[in-house]
């Protein structure tokens, strides 16, 4: 445990009352989980602040009082709920003696500037808390189907062996459906194909007219810009009905006048498609890396001999890497997460995963969906790693302080 910091002790007619209402809001979720929201409240807020009056007077031991409240919050958690209550119980009493004293010793005040008001620091903190609130509430469902993808029924739900932590309600069957089963692995390869080459498209046409746009001799660039970005802003089942008639006529033509095979030409129809709808996220990131770009760089290239592929390769892309590369995994996810496009230029043979798994939801509620979407939330957290990564760097470039 840290070193305990004691800033100025606070009174209790501020530690209780806030202390109640903090076991109003648990007492809020327990009633309403139990069918009695009221009931649960009028006991939160007797039990929290009971600990908490308590808790203030063993202050002076304070590290055995926290553990302490551990202890109980494990052994009631357990036998309310068992296995899966005890954990539960034994987080929220880790949270709460840490809470009671940060609150008692004035703690708060440690991370804050001395000369903030009463008011200024609650909102620093409760600016926070909304912040936190909100990202649990986007977050919170795409937590819950991690361990759903591991159940070992058929199901969408916990099953009470999976909350009783019992060995027997957990299973990989999912993920062994997935690597094995012919359709999942077809639709998997086909999103594979597409997406890369989709995004290496985008990122070449993408960063070129980035470059040429940030030029100050080109007219007309908000128009041209607007034009390019607009794949990102029309809705997509626009998007999607005229490349639908437009690939329609690309598709005929390469079948029957350059007698190009029929899956192929399917395959460059979806290729393009996704490079449309890629292309605008390589364009914003590119020329937002360009706004710090120094063009004397290039003119004093041109100065030494270079011509302009030479000076772009060897001078402007290494200083503008993080933001194409930025934009190309921008591409790649659009590419790979798109199904409404494809639903339209596509056929079956270019079924993706995407469009694999909303045919798993409509025609066969299949729970392999669940072991696809961890594995794709896993990718999509490796690419947002990456993504910072790059960010920090493209700032070390520019000369600033990475935050």
């Amino acid at each position: 445990m840290a070193a305990l910091t004691v800033i100025s002790r606070k009174p209790l007619s501020f530690v209780l009352p806030s202390m109640g209402l903090l076991g109003a809001v648990f007492g809020i979720l327990m009633g309403m989980s139990l069918g009695n929201a009221g009931l649960g409240i009028v006991i939160g807020i007797i039990t929290s602040v009971g600990f908490s009056y308590f808790s203030v007077l063993g202050a002076a031991k304070e590290k055995l009082v926290r553990f302490s409240l551990v202890f109980l919050a494990l052994v009631a958690g357990y036998f309310s709920f068992g296995l899966a209550g005890m954990i539960a119980g034994g987080l929220w009493g880790w949270f709460y003696g840490w809470f009671v004293f940060w609150l008692f010793e004035g703690r708060y005040r440690a991370r804050v500037h001395s000369y903030l008001t009463s008011g200024q620091v609650l909102w620093h903190f409760t600016f926070r808390v909304i912040c936190g609130v909100v990202f649990t509430y986007l977050i919170a469902p795409i937590i819950v189907v991690i361990p759903l993808s591991f159940n070992a029924q058929d199901f969408f739900t916990f099953t009470p062996e999976m909350l009783n932590f019992d060995p027997a309600g957990y299973s990989l069957k999912h993920y062994h459906d997935f690597f094995y089963n012919n359709e999942w692995q077809r639709s998997f390869k086909n999103s594979l194909i597409i997406a890369p080459i989709a995004t290496v498209i985008s990122v070449t046409l993408g960063t070129l007219a980035a470059i040429g746009l940030s030029q100050s001799h080109v007219p007309f660039k908000r128009l041209i810009t607007a034009l390019l970005i607009s794949p990102m802003i029309v809705p997509l089942i626009i998007s999607a009905t005229g490349m639908f008639f437009f690939y329609a006529t690309v598709g005929n033509f390469l079948e029957n006048s350059l007698g190009i095979d029929k899956n192929l030409v399917g395959y460059v129809k979806v290729i393009l498609a996704h490079s449309v709808l890629g292309i605008p996220f390589v364009i914003i990131t590119v020329t937002a890396t360009l706004v710090g770009f120094d063009n004397s760089l290039t003119r004093a290239s041109a100065n030494m001999g270079a011509g302009p592929v030479k000076t772009f390769f060897k001078v402007q892309m290494p200083l503008i890497m993080p933001g194409v590369v930025a934009g190309g995994l921008f591409a790649f996810i659009t590419s790979f997460d798109e199904v409404v496009v494809i639903m339209f230029v596509g056929s079956s043979k270019q079924k993706t995963l995407p469009w694999q798994m909303f045919i798993g939801l409509k025609e066969q509620i299949s729970p392999t969906i669940l072991a696809v979407a961890t594995i794709l939330v896993c990718m999509s957290i490796a690419l947002l790693v990456t993504l910072e990564l790059l960010r920090r760097r493209s700032e070390r470039l520019r000369g600033l302080s990475p935050t």
